[in-house]
C-alpha cells in the first residue's frame, strides 16, 4: 500500500487521500480473492478506482505520470524564485511525490564555481544575490544597481545551470532545478525541445508581511543560515522578486504564490502532469 500511495502522489492528490485509494484497491483485490495481480492490471484498477472516487482530471494526471515512465526524453523542473520563498522545500517535496532522486539548486552550482573561478576573474557569484552589486565593479552608479548585480550573477551561473540540464538530458535522468539564478528570458527551454520536457515555473510570496515572517521563522530555527541579513535587505530581495515576476509575465512563465505548502505543492504537480499531457 505504502508503494502504491506513493505512486498515486503523482496524480497531485493529498496523502492521506492516496492512501485510502490504495486501501480500497486493497480491499477490491482481497474480495476478488486475487493472490496476483500484473502491473497493467493494477494501474486500470487503479485508474478505474481514481475516476470513480476523485473525478476523471485525477485519474488522467494519473494515466500522464505513468505512461510518462515510458518516455525517451527525461522530465526537467525549473523553479525560479527569490531568496526565502520556499523553493528548495517545495522542490523536495515534489521531486518524492514524483518519485525523482535528483533534486539540486543553483547555490550548489555557484559554490562549485566559486571554488572553480576567484573573485577577480567572477565578483559576483562570491556575493548573495540582494548584494552582489556592491562587488560588481561599476555598478554602484548604475541606475538600478541591485537588479544590475542579481542579472550578472544569474548570467554567470546560468552557464552552470545548462551544463546540469545538458548532463541530465545525457544520461535521461529526470531532475528538478531550483535557484534565484534560474531567470526567465536568461534560460530558453526551448533549446532542449527535442531533448526533454523542460517545465518552466516562477515561485513567489507576494504577500510581503508573509515574505518577512518566512525570514523571521528562519532566524528562530536555524541561526547558522544567518537570517538576520535576509531581514535586514528585504526591500533588495523584494525588487528582486518583482524584477523576476515581471521577466515571467514578459516570457509566459506561470508563477506559484507559495501562500500555503500544500497547495503550491498540489500546484506544481498538477501543471506538470497537464503540461506533460499537452
Amino acid at each position: 500500500k505504502g508503494v502504491l500511495a506513493q505512486s498515486l502522489l503523482a496524480a497531485a492528490i493529498a496523502p492521506d487521500q492516496a492512501f485510502e485509494v490504495a486501501r480500497e484497491i486493497e480491499a477490491e483485490l482481497m474480495r476478488r480473492r486475487a493472490s496476483e495481480v500484473d502491473r497493467d492490471q493494477l494501474r486500470a484498477l487503479v485508474t478505474d478506482t481514481l475516476e470513480r472516487t476523485m473525478g476523471e482530471r485525477v485519474a488522467g494526471r494519473y494515466r500522464i505520470w505513468r505512461a510518462f515512465q515510458e518516455s525517451e526524453r527525461p522530465m526537467i523542473l525549473l523553479l525560479a524564485g527569490a531568496a526565502g520563498v520556499g523553493k528548495t522545500a517545495l522542490a523536495q517535496e515534489v521531486a518524492y511525490r514524483l518519485g525523482i532522486p535528483r533534486v539540486t539548486s543553483t547555490d550548489s552550482i555557484r559554490q562549485v564555481m566559486r571554488i572553480m573561478l576567484s573573485p577577480e576573474l567572477a565578483p559576483a557569484i562570491h556575493a548573495s544575490s540582494y548584494d552582489a552589486w556592491q562587488v560588481v565593479p561599476g555598478l554602484a552608479s548604475a541606475q538600478d544597481p541591485i537588479i544590475e548585480g542579481f542579472r550578472a550573477q544569474a548570467t554567470t551561473v546560468a552557464v552552470g545551470v545548462r551544463a546540469m540540464v545538458e548532463r541530465s538530458i545525457a544520461e535521461n535522468t529526470h531532475m528538478i532545478l531550483d535557484g534565484v539564478s534560474i531567470l526567465p528570458g536568461l534560460f530558453d527551454p526551448e533549446r532542449y525541445a527535442n531533448d526533454a520536457h523542460v517545465i518552466f515555473l516562477a515561485v513567489a510570496t507576494l504577500d510581503p508581511v508573509a515574505y518577512k515572517g518566512r525570514f523571521e521563522a528562519r532566524a528562530r530555527v536555524a541561526a547558522r543560515r544567518t537570517p538576520h541579513r535576509y531581514l535586514e535587505n528585504l526591500d533588495a530581495i523584494l525588487r528582486i522578486q518583482d524584477h523576476i515576476l515581471q521577466l515571467a509575465e514578459d516570457h509566459g512563465v506561470p508563477i506559484v504564490d507559495n501562500a500555503s505548502f500544500d497547495g503550491s505543492v498540489l500546484s506544481i504537480l498538477r501543471h506538470v502532469t497537464e503540461t506533460l499531457g499537452k
